[in-house]
């Protein structure tokens, strides 16, 4: 059959009105149109679809037949437009953010909680990579946008602000270093180190960092919580570096003292980073503008 959805629209129009003259109207159709296609929908189905009388017209058994069907697949295509606009306005679809470890695991949990709430048919792909390995992505086209630090160079790409980010000295109440108003890098590197796991963001930072200034990290033990890591640190085990906001959190539970680090690129926010706001993805323009929307100072 060569039906479409307009000739469905307008035999159900017919139908319903028991009229081909106030169907064409419902229609939007003039009275001429409607009837040539109204002739085409009988000849192509072979079938008489209507009893006309001196009243107007109904269906005949084949006509409720179509009639049925016409309203299930109209329904079908209202339920597709439907979709097609959740995915066009950012509420359906599947959507990659890539995001540093302080945005992964202090930042993003509380802010993109209530945003994805309210979009039930949206799913998110959050992806851990450090600051560096997101502006390469983003600059490659290999990724659309993500949450990175400040302290990093991102040529060619916007970066807005939406968070502090500042890493922190922690160590046990004791620790020579506890005395100490703030700390340098250099200082640490000589000492036993509690890290995060050796796949995670910060701790490939640190690392950077670490060979930068000649040395290297080696961890006495690495942990995969921050919770982990400050038990550790208030029961001797060592230092460590975290986010500070973290650090200030936990340190409730645990005795350890919070120092800050002098170095420039201990002193970082997070920043929302991409390329062309305009090649974004509805869903991604979405929780961008959310997160710009929900600064932190």
């Amino acid at each position: 059959m060569r039906i479409d959805l307009t000739d469905l629209q307008l035999f159900l129009c017919i139908a319903d009105a028991g009229s081909i003259t106030h169907g064409a109207a419902r229609a939007n159709l003039a009275l001429a149109s409607a009837s040539e296609r109204l002739r085409n929908i009988e000849a192509d189905a072979g079938v008489p679809l209507l009893q006309r009388h001196a009243r107007g017209v109904v269906t005949t058994e084949a006509g409720e037949a179509l009639a049925h069907h016409a309203r299930l697949m109209l329904h079908q295509r209202s339920l597709l437009q439907g979709e097609l606009r959740d995915f066009a306005a950012g509420a359906r679809g599947t959507l990659q953010l890539y995001a540093n470890t302080a945005a992964l695991t202090e930042y993003l949990p509380r802010k993109l909680a209530p945003w994805l709430a309210s979009r039930p048919q949206l799913h998110v792909d959050l992806k851990e990579r450090t600051s560096v390995e997101i502006v390469r992505a983003i600059t490659a086209g290999l990724a659309e946008a993500g949450i990175v630090s400040d302290a990093v160079e991102a040529p060619g790409l916007i970066r807005q602000a939406v968070a502090e980010d500042h890493l922190v000295l922690i160590v046990p109440t004791t620790h020579p270093l506890a005395s100490r108003r703030s700390v340098a890098f250099a200082d640490v590197l000589g000492e036993p180190f509690v890290g995060l796991a050796a796949n995670s963001a910060l701790h490939a930072h640190l690392d950077d960092h670490a060979r930068a200034a000649g040395r290297a990290l080696t961890p006495r033990i690495s942990m995969h919580t921050y919770e982990g890591i400050c038990e550790m640190v208030a029961h001797g085990i060592g230092v460590s570096i975290l986010p500070r906001g973290v650090a200030r959190r936990l340190r409730g539970r645990h005795a350890y003292r919070i120092r800050p680090l002098m170095d420039g690129w201990a002193r970082r926010r997070l920043c929302l980073c991409y390329r062309d706001w305009s090649a974004l993805s509805a869903p991604m323009q979405s929780l961008l503008l959310h997160l710009g929307q929900a600064q932190e100072a």
